[in-house]
């Protein structure tokens, strides 16, 4: 594995920290309220704002919409280049093996088919509620079953494409249940489908950074087997290192990491495939121990970039997250494909 010069590393963590820092300050002072940026550092110091309104807007709305950008880009992006890395294919992202299909399906269920709530004996959970445990419960039980699955089918391609199948079959199940929803059901649905980092309060802040911080550091005691995976199962082994159990425990912690994001955000498209890439062609690298802690913050810096973007219209209105993430995304994966095609050729 070559190594990377310190000389060339140090600058792009140093750019990319304060660029970070940047989008976070302008996801603060910009939105559909104009609020002057004196008075943010005001709110966000503790002090008393100048109207209760602006201290409502930036602690109850702006503030967990951009740490939740942070926290879901990172996370998104780590499970992008771990699959991506495991199954040596450069198109595999966090929804190839169905997990964020899962949790439309879930939330598709609740909304499309349950008319909003869940019942169970005596219990009933409705509304936002509802939605969260049904799109935790939907990626986590896909979750399950690719687990299962890897423990029969020891080929990765293989793999991929069971999960791929079970991507469409949970896809077929939402096209039925869209097909014989009323029409209030399906925009409710097709509204969630758009994403949004708007949908973890305050209040659920501790436990949504506290599920995914401990994912995200548990995913970088993976940079030495990943590694030694680069140069093929078999140099793997010859190390000492367990494929499936590795390939398992990587399966567990993606499929985690994208079912508390999908949750929360819906299904956030683009980010987890392309963000991988930009960091590799940043750093040129395939180093994990430079790459993991690269796309997380990368991840996090295009996640806020795509929030901004979102609030641009001020007062004409929000664009759903979904419109703006292919707007990175896309030209990077055919970039990717246009490369890989003149190399082989």
């Amino acid at each position: 594995m070559p190594r990377y010069s310190d000389m060339k590393r140090k600058p792009f963590f140093i750019v990319m920290t304060l660029l970070m820092l940047v989008l976070f300050a302008l996801n603060m002072l910009m939105g559909a309220v104009r609020i002057p940026a004196g008075d943010v550092v005001d709110i966000l110091l503790g002090h008393e704002a100048a109207k209760p309104s602006w201290a409502y807007i930036v602690l109850k709305s702006r503030l967990p919409q951009a740490l939740t950008a942070i926290l879901c880009g990172a996370s998104l992006a780590m499970s992008g280049l771990m699959l991506q890395t495991a199954f040596r294919n450069p198109l595999a992202g966090p929804s190839i093996f169905g997990i964020n299909s899962g949790a439309s399906l879930g939330v598709a269920l609740v909304m499309l088919l349950l008319g909003g709530s869940i019942t169970v004996g005596d219990y009933s959970l409705t509304g936002f509620v509802a939605v969260l445990v049904a799109a935790f419960a939907g990626a986590m039980l896909v979750m399950a079953v690719i687990l299962l699955l890897a423990t029969v089918v020891k080929n990765n391609v293989m793999l991929l494409i069971v999960g791929i199948m079970i991507g469409y079959m949970a896809s077929a199940a939402i096209s039925l249940l869209n097909f014989f929803a009323t029409e209030q059901g399906v925009q409710s649905y097709m509204i969630w489908g758009l994403g949004n980092f708007g949908g973890v309060t305050m209040q659920q802040m501790p436990v949504f950074a506290f599920v995914t911080l401990i994912a995200l550091g548990l995913s970088l005691m993976l940079i030495k087997p990943l590694n030694a995976m680069l140069l093929g199962d078999k140099y793997a082994e010859n190390l000492g290192i367990n494929i499936r159990r590795v390939r398992n425990y990587l399966l567990f912690l993606t499929g985690l990491l994208t079912a508390i994001t999908t949750a929360f955000c819906g299904p956030v498209a683009f980010i987890g495939l392309a963000v991988p890439h930009i960091a590799r062609m940043l750093l040129v690298t395939e180093n994990h121990q430079v790459l993991m802690p690269a796309t997380i913050l990368t991840g996090a810096v295009v996640a806020l970039m795509c929030n901004i973007i979102c609030v641009l219209p001020g007062d004409a209105g929000v664009i759903p997250l979904n419109a703006t993430t292919p707007l990175f995304g896309a030209p990077v994966i055919i970039y990717v494909i246009a490369k890989q095609r003149h190399s082989r050729g």
